[in-house]
């Protein structure tokens, strides 16, 4: 039996040993193609190869691709943990021809390596070609030896592979592997084709034609191939398992569940495991691929399958959050293909260990709600879509576990109901939207782009420059000219005008021209993709299409924002040898009065961290080193260690930024892909200087930070005010923190000493009269002593109390303070020998009661309680003798 790592090593080595370069799989966040939400297929890496528009150095490839399909079209969520063979995430194994080989050695490969190499016996396999593909379908007969009967002609689209309505397209080939016929089910092409005996293993696509329009095809001048194996089922076959989780991977992550939470991998709580590990899979592979739960795009899908496998976690009695504790086991049994997972382990189990516990909260009250609105409900009813609307909506609990929460009683949700109440929460939000007219504007731009063409800037080597005027746009519509006090937009055929994009913000600066035009730019933004639009006003002349003027760009704050460009890298760099590397850019801010950088980390950096970040990008800037930029070949860029910023869009060459020596890259210390504007040496920064640390969102954290002659002016306010304060305070720089805890201290000494004083003063000692003077007298044979005070805290009462208690030494004593603010607070005492005849706690509601207030608490020696009336002092002391002798 072969393992999971050792077939799709052997799979890889094979295609290797026939010409074949091992191409390492791409992020699950597809680099080339938007209408993708997550990478599903082991050619979306190499689309634009296929079409012509990429050139890689190789001919042939071979890849394990990880893939996710659990949105969007693509979506295989609901039946996961239920089938055999679904899942969010699997591994595609794949060979790849871009023009080099066809049919004929694309079948000979893949029949070579199934049954010699994977030593498969040929009577358990079929095949399928499209109907209409002689060639193929003789091909098989020829290389393979099969017999007709075995080649079986499909003519539906499953058996012929389109990229899109146009484009690439071709025939397929489809294997498949006869588990016998103690399985139920037909071949291909059969009425009981959905049967589990016949198990496709593998789909060669014959990238044959080039689709012009419906019923319009051309054939390739380089007809190419792509193939698909799916690792987790081959192995099933190759293991003997007619179950994909049942395969050694699998095995060993349902057993880490297993020992954790005490269910049988083979009991009826079976399908849970079996969710929890294929949703830890995808979770951890999409957080390593920079992916972070959210509410919005594919960060909702992340946390769709995070809380499936959460909501599977309750199910099986797990008390404490549980995913976070099985990464280990994932990292053991894939970490040595994909040195992803090793690398961003902790942020995996940090980021999990957090969902989980907010989850929880969400999932406890969500199913409280699901339980009563559902009691009366029986195997076959619907649950009302309104409702699970409500619970999604208001509760944020998603759709699918209030269907996966009821599948097992056999009752389902109504989807109709469901949508409309979506749909009418979105109409409802439509018609509550105040537009302001911003969005008929932008529609300017896309006709203008296409007109026009692309803006060519020049601000990388120049802030000055000359253009061409080539549209003018007022109030959202073209026009010919402007006048002076006229507010619009300008586009020019060039500019070193750097328009806002990648957290850099747009420059400003003037236009000039003959006849005293001038324009003042306030803000420069990139429209359509490419095109630069100088947003500002016609200060004086007249402005009109087809005009040369001068391009001149705010030379200081064009050279703050580099610096403070240049300095986001270096803190990014800084961050991950500080913070690990995990660290992920998550969005930026570049202005010239400062910075901020958030990024993918979900603890508190320490101030000892930050210290440590602050120097490390500080001893780069002392380099002074060359700040090298270079134009490169996007593979080769990344090949060289260049850092991309997740989500962006890049093309065939782009810019990498480099910086700094010594961290083992040539490049230099830090390298990324970047489109901004940089300084020349990193001398030019100055000074990096952070000033805050925060959290933005969940896991995402952000630092600011000042540089230049903004972190220069920074340091030296503080230090005047250091000064400033040493002054005051008639010692050094040196000795203020000790000078300093020395005043707070002494203060503190002289705050308990007037406390003291106060408290003695209240109480008579000292004072003219004596501590035993006319405030103690009898009442009800016994000794009272009451007393209203004034300019002591609430908190020293009980003990003015006290030394009461002792003045009498049998007795009732009654202390009344009043604050500055008018209130009142009360404290009665009782010695021992008299709490059976008189209780504190009785005695001092009465005095509240005269205060104004209710109430009142202790114990029947020693009770307090208050009031909003202090001008009653006298009267609550009256009242508490009139309750004494009653």
């Amino acid at each position: 039996m072969s393992g999971v790592n050792e077939i799709r090593s052997g799979f890889l080595n094979f295609f290797a040993k026939n010409g074949h370069e091992i191409v390492p799989s791409s992020p699950l966040v597809p680099r080339n193609d938007p209408t993708l939400m997550f990478t599903n297929a082991g050619m979306v890496q190499f689309k634009n190869v296929f079409t012509g528009l990429e050139k890689r150095p190789y001919q042939r490839a071979t890849t394990s691709q990880k893939c996710v399909r659990a949105g969007g079209k693509h979506n295989d969520l609901d039946n996961v943990g239920y089938t055999a063979r679904h899942h969010t995430f699997f591994e595609m194994l794949g060979n790849f021809s871009f023009g080099n080989y066809f049919k004929d050695r694309a079948i000979e490969l893949a029949w070579t390596l199934i049954t010699k190499d994977f030593a498969l016996p040929k009577d358990r396999l079929l095949v399928t070609v499209y109907a209409e593909d002689d060639e193929a379908f003789d091909l098989w007969k020829k290389i393979a030896g099969l017999p007709e009967s075995k080649i079986i002609r499909i003519g539906t689209s499953d058996n012929f592979w389109q990229m899109g309505d146009t484009g690439p397209c071709g025939p397929c080939s489809e294997i498949f592997f006869d588990h016998g016929d103690k399985v139920p089910g037909g071949p291909p092409g059969s009425p009981d084709e959905d049967g589990d005996r016949f198990i496709e293993i593998w789909n060669l696509v014959f990238m044959q034609f080039d689709q012009i329009a419906p019923g319009n095809r051309n054939p390739l001048p380089h007809p190419s191939i792509d193939t698909g194996m799916g690792l987790e089922r081959v192995a099933a076959v190759l293991q003997g398992k007619h179950d994909n989780y049942e395969i050694d991977l699998f095995v060993a992550l349902i057993r880490a569940i297993s020992e954790l939470t005490g269910a049988d991998p083979h009991g009826p709580m079976a399908p849970s495991l079996r969710v929890i590990a294929d949703h830890l899979r995808a979770s951890s592979f999409l957080i390593a691929d920079g992916v972070l739960p959210s509410n919005e795009g594919r960060g909702y899908v992340l946390r769709r399958i995070m809380r499936r496998a959460m909501r599977h976690a309750q199910l099986l009695g797990a008390k404490d959050p549980l995913m976070h504790r099985l990464v280990w086991a994932l990292v053991r049994e894939m970490g040595q293909a994909y040195p992803e997972l090793v690398r961003a382990e902790a942020l995996i189990e940090e980021t999990l260990k957090l969902e989980e516990t907010r989850f929880r909260k969400t999932l406890d009250r969500g199913l409280a709600i699901l339980d009563e609105k559902s009691a009366s409900l029986h195997k076959g009813d619907m649950f009302d879509g309104e409702t699970a609307f409500t619970l999604y909506d208001t509760y944020g609990f998603p759709l699918d576990l209030t269907q996966d929460a009821l599948r097992n009683r056999g009752i389902g949700v109504d989807l109709a109901s469901f949508t409309d109440a979506m749909e009418r929460q979105k109409a409802k939000a439509r018609a509550s939207w105040a537009g302001s007219g911003d969005t008929a504007a932008e529609k300017i731009w896309f006709p203008l782009r296409e007109e026009l063409g692309a803006t060519e800037f020049l601000g990388y080597d120049t802030e000055i420059a000359e253009g061409v005027v080539t549209a003018l746009v007022k109030d959202g519509a073209s026009v010919d000219s402007l006048k002076a006090g006229d507010s619009a937009s300008v586009v020019l055929n060039q500019t070193p005008f750097y328009g806002e994009s990648g957290g850099q913000v747009g420059d400003i600066g003037l236009l000039t021209g003959d006849g005293g035009v001038r324009f003042r730019v306030t803000d420069t933004q990139k429209k359509a993709g490419d095109l630069f639009v100088h947003v500002g006003q016609l200060e004086q002349g007249t402005l009109k299409k087809g005009a040369a003027l001068q391009l001149e760009v705010d030379h200081a704050r064009r050279g703050a924002i580099r610096a403070n460009h240049s300095a986001t890298h270096l803190l990014h760099e800084a961050l991950r040898q500080v913070l690990g590397d995990h660290i992920a850019q998550r969005g930026s801010l570049v202005s010239p009065e400062r910075l901020r950088f958030d990024f993918a980390h979900t603890k508190p950096i320490t101030a000892d961290e930050l210290r440590r970040i602050e120097d490390i990008a500080n001893d780069i800037v002392l380099e002074n080193g060359e700040v090298a930029t270079r134009l490169m070949g996007i593979e080769d860029a990344r090949s060289s260690g260049a850092r991309a910023l997740f989500g962006e869009k890049y093309g065939d060459e782009v810019r990498v930024v480099s910086m700094g020596h010594g961290s083992g890259n040539t490049l230099g210390w830090s390298v990324e892909l970047c489109g901004g504007t940089h300084v020349k040496r990193t001398g030019d920064i100055g000074l990096v200087s952070i000033t805050g640390e925060s959290a933005v969102a969940s896991g995402v954290r952000r630092i600011e930070a000042l540089t230049g002659r903004a972190a220069r002016n920074a340091a030296n306010h503080s230090i005047q005010t250091a000064k400033l304060a040493a002054a005051e305070l008639k010692t050094t720089l040196e000795d203020m923190p000790a000078r300093v805890a020395a005043l707070i201290e002494e203060r503190k000494k002289l705050e308990r000493d007037l406390s003291d004083a106060r408290k003695k003063l209240a109480m008579g000692g000292g004072a003219a009269g004596g501590a035993s003077g006319g405030d103690i007298r009898t009442v009800a044979g016994v000794k009272f002593l009451g007393r209203a005070v004034h300019g002591i805290e609430m908190k020293d009462l009980k003990s003015l109390a006290d030394s009461g208690k002792k003045q009498v030494g049998e007795g009732v004593v009654a202390i009344v303070g009043v604050t500055e603010d008018g209130k009142a607070g009360v404290v009665v005492g009782v010695t021992p020998d008299l709490t059976s005849r008189f209780s504190a706690v009785d005695l001092v509601r009465v005095a509240s009661e005269a205060l104004g207030g209710k109430g009142g608490g202790g114990r029947p020696d020693m009770a307090q309680a208050g009031g909003p009336d202090g001008s009653k002092a006298d009267e609550a002391i009256a009242a508490i003798e009139k309750a004494m002798g009653a």
